[in-house]
């Protein structure tokens, strides 16, 4: 890997993690297209620089974090922890963290051996994004905003989520999906979505973070974690605020479309070429 392979990842990774195209495929087929090696270093080299997007979505929306953090321990220390609507949220983004965190322990393993073949996992998982996306545009009542969150919503942005987990899948596009399914308006469905998948991110990054620094010679590849994370950070910051403003007068199906039709070309590469 070079400084330039660094920031193009960068790039790749801070436009699609929050746009609903799955970032992990498009960084699988980016790596591919450079030429760089399927091993534990690119791996956790992809997973380190969504913490620069964790960095932007943490400071696009720290306002809404500030207000939550306060409103929860402020609940709970006048032990009415789920009456005020920023209080409850907080609440609400630990049980949406919940089922991805248990599926991502659980599973460990066998999601690491599904990248032994991750250009045919991310062109199913493309097609199954496009699908998704699809359905819960057509079916979508676009009736609720956020603050109309309950518990039931946070399961199902959760469990939703869990299917972001594995290779090829878009966390955002899932976890829009599980606010679309409980009748969210588009903004209001990303909002929560962005949210709700901070923690989870967060932990992820972290965890592979503590896996790298134990690794042979990571001093000599910090530069390129850094290049990586400082540009996946900036073009994220800008893929939240043009998406949120994006959803407002516009349906998914443009980014349906999109993954099916890159989804059908992973396969054909693979398989024809």
């Amino acid at each position: 890997m070079t400084i330039f392979h660094a920031f193009l990842l960068g790039i790749v990774q801070g436009l699609t993690e929050f746009i609903p195209v799955s970032s992990t495929a498009h960084l699988l087929i980016a790596e591919k297209l450079l030429g760089l090696p399927s091993d534990d270093r690119t791996f956790s080299f992809s997973i380190i620089i969504q913490l620069g997007t964790v960095f932007a979505l943490l400071l696009y929306f720290w306002r809404d974090f500030r207000h939550i953090t306060e409103a929860f321990f402020l609940g709970i220390r006048n032990r009415k922890p789920f009456e005020d609507l920023q209080a409850r949220l907080g609440w609400l983004i630990i049980v949406a963290t919940l089922p991805a965190l248990i599926a991502g322990f659980l599973l460990k393993d066998v999601i690491q051996t599904m990248f032994h073949d991750p250009l045919v996992l991310s062109g199913i998982r493309l097609l199954i994004t496009a699908v998704m996306l699809t359905a819960v545009e057509y079916f979508d009542r676009r009736e609720r905003t956020l603050d109309s969150a309950t518990w039931l919503d946070a399961w199902s942005v959760g469990f939703f989520q869990v299917l972001a987990i594995f290779p090829g899948a878009s966390r955002s596009g899932s976890t829009i999906a599980g606010g679309m399914v409980r009748g969210f308006d588009r903004p209001s469905a990303a909002r929560l979505a962005f949210l709700m998948s901070a923690p989870i991110m967060l932990a992820a990054g972290a965890y592979e973070t503590l896996k790298v620094i134990g690794l042979p010679g990571t001093y000599a590849f910090l530069p390129y974690l850094i290049t990586g994370f400082l540009t996946a950070a900036v073009v994220g910051w800008f893929s939240i605020k043009w998406l949120i403003s994006f959803l407002g007068s516009h349906s998914l199906y443009i980014f349906s479309i999109y993954c099916a039709v890159l989804g059908i070309a992973v396969l054909i590469a693979k398989y024809y070429l």
